[in-house]
């Protein structure tokens, strides 16, 4: 029986590991992380994250071929195939801080696992990590070897947040790179050989290891730039009276271009795009390559413009101050579908409004009071980190109230601003709102989700982003 044993119980070796679980019944399975209390929700009826689907896939295999444990060196040591799936954060001091990925929690694991083979071992990585980890790994591996062979794989994740169940049982492609020696070739069989249970082949692609590599930050560079692009755009849109959603449908039928992540919004979010940018950029300058650096930097520019932007709007609409005011904000995690709030553009959007003094009111259908909390008292990169090496119990902003219903959020408000797509916001009763705020009542929509011209009918001032227009903000610049 074929054991693999993955590193890391995240949002990325949970659900890659129980689909890995239930598609190949004749493989053992087994999540560890040091973290006992992520270990204890995944061996619970409250998984430690929210995706869908997921949770019938870790029931049918849980306690049969799919296991979750803190006993971390014991199934690293029974393993033949031990997937690395670790936070791989920014760097926020020394070299390369603010761009360069720190691999403090990969150097450990790859320690842990010279320390405790006794048998020869593939080692994936599955984590996002910069170009040429794999030969940093690879080192010491080797010079702690003992005698026994380790082969590196490197296998990136192309999941997106949302439907990760369905991109794991029906994946555009499954990329493995490998060393192009017989013993390489080997392991990247043995690997293809498991995805092969349920993957058809041709979506299987081997490449050598540092393709497999720059193809993972490469696509999402590439995504991030199709939204920064569309959101550049909508300022433009903005300032000539276009609109946004006409333009993008128009761009998106030509069939070159096609229409997928053209939506004009506050700003893209995440725990990949800019974090994976800044680590693009930040090896194109150790690589003497400075204008491809400053290339990819002007995809997170337009997305920071993007945020300050929406926040100067709902300022400048008010009579240049929200001091005092009731602000609602409905949905905080980065998109619907899921409770994941890392970069989110409604942390930046909060903070701006929290600058100048605003009362926040927040709804989100999967998001805690606690997580909220947290990711606005901390530091741009700490949330990369894992959760007992992030500050304890940060003071709560005061300014700030969780509700868990959007209609409590929005009364006695002055402004709403729709920062995630939910779709039960579509479907609110926005009369009733209406008449639960104060007057004027604005609604500043993030996501393009409701319709501004019969909000404007019930009585609201609208904005929606790339839109024409609401003639009470035709004088108002976009930018203070």
């Amino acid at each position: 029986m074929v054991k693999i044993c993955c590193i890391g119980a995240g949002y990325v070796g949970g659900p890659t590991m129980a689909v890995i679980a239930l598609k190949c019944p004749s493989i053992e399975v087994v999540v560890v992380d040091i973290s006992a209390t992520r270990i204890a929700a995944w061996n619970s009826d409250q998984l430690p994250i929210y995706e869908p689907g997921l949770e019938d896939v870790v029931k049918q295999c849980r306690g049969r071929n799919l296991f979750f444990s803190t006993d971390v060196e014991k199934h690293i040591c029974d393993a033949d195939i031990i997937f690395v799936s670790v936070n791989t954060p920014t760097k926020t001091r020394g070299l390369g801080a603010g761009k360069a990925a720190d691999l403090t929690y990969w150097e450990s694991a790859a320690r842990m696992i010279a320390d405790v083979s006794k048998s020869d071992k593939i080692v994936v990585e599955k984590s996002t990590v910069p170009v040429k980890t794999a030969e940093a790994i690879e080192k010491i591996l080797t010079h702690n070897s003992k005698g026994i062979n380790y082969q590196i794989l490197s296998n990136p994740e192309f999941l997106a947040e949302g439907t990760a169940i369905q991109d794991l049982f029906n994946p555009d492609r499954v990329l493995i790179g490998g060393r192009e020696t017989q013993e390489g070739r080997k392991a990247v069989q043995a690997l293809k050989e498991v995805y092969a249970n349920w993957v058809p082949e041709d979506r299987i692609i081997t490449t050598n290891l540092w393709s497999a590599e720059l193809s993972k930050l490469a696509a999402n560079a590439f995504l991030a730039q199709r939204i920064s692009s569309v959101n550049a755009i909508s300022a433009l849109c903005e300032a000539t009276g276009a609109n946004v959603s006409e333009v993008a449908y128009a761009v998106g039928k030509d069939s070159r271009i096609g229409p997928k992540f053209l939506n004009a919004s506050v700003g893209f979010g995440g725990s990949c795009f800019q974090k994976d940018i800044l680590n693009l950029v930040y090896i194109c300058e150790c690589n003497g390559l400075p204008e491809v650096a400053n290339y990819w930097k002007q995809v997170i520019k337009i997305n920071d413009y993007q945020k300050s932007r929406f926040v100067n709007r709902v300022v400048s609409s008010m009579f240049n101050t929200v001091s005092g005011k009731k602000i609602a904000v409905l949905g905080f995690a980065f998109k619907k579908d899921t409770g994941d709030t890392r970069e989110t553009p409604a942390i930046d959007v909060c903070k701006g409004l929290l600058g100048d003094k605003a009362k926040i009111s927040i709804y989100d259908p999967q998001v805690s009071e606690d997580q909220i909390q947290r990711d606005l008292a901390m530091n741009k990169f700490d949330w990369d980190h894992p959760i007992h090496l992030q500050p304890m119990s940060p003071t709560a902003v005061k300014e700030v109230t969780m509700t868990w219903d959007a209609y409590e959020a929005a009364k006695g408000a002055h402004g709403v601003c729709i920062l995630t797509e939910w779709d039960e916001f579509k479907k609110l009763d926005y009369a009733k709102i209406f008449q639960n705020m104060q007057k004027p009542a604005f609604i500043f929509d993030g996501r393009n989700v409701v319709d501004p011209e019969k909000l404007r009918e019930i009585g609201f001032i609208v904005y929606s982003i790339g839109k024409p227009l609401d003639p009470w903000l035709k004088d108002m610049p976009a930018v203070v």
